[in-house]
């Protein structure tokens, strides 16, 4: 049961740093100047009413993605609205796909 516990406790230390890392990156690579890390909600929409992303800033992030941590989003073969839905969302496709 311990061993389980760090565990969980491990890949929910993983996730937020990869959250974190994920808010800054959007930030960087969309060039968006009045946000910080902290004002991104891991769970907030990132398109439409949440973020207000558009799709030319998903092509952005997609390749951002790729470059950063060799994870491709096929818009083909995934469920990229699914994907994109959230920053959690995006973390658990990436570390998903790394492993």
């Amino acid at each position: 049961m311990t061993v389980y516990w760090i565990f969980l406790a491990h890949k929910e230390n993983t996730m937020c740093s990869l959250e974190d890392d994920l808010k800054q990156l959007i930030i960087d690579s969309l060039d968006l100047e009045d946000i910080n890390v902290e004002d991104i909600d891991s769970q907030e929409a990132l398109f439409n009413e949440g973020l207000g992303l558009d799709s030319i800033d998903a092509l952005e992030l997609g390749l951002a993605i790729r470059k950063k941590y060799n994870v491709r989003i096929d818009a083909e073969k995934d469920d990229v609205v699914k994907i994109f839905a959230s920053v959690a969302a995006l973390a658990e496709f990436i570390e998903s796909e790394r492993h």
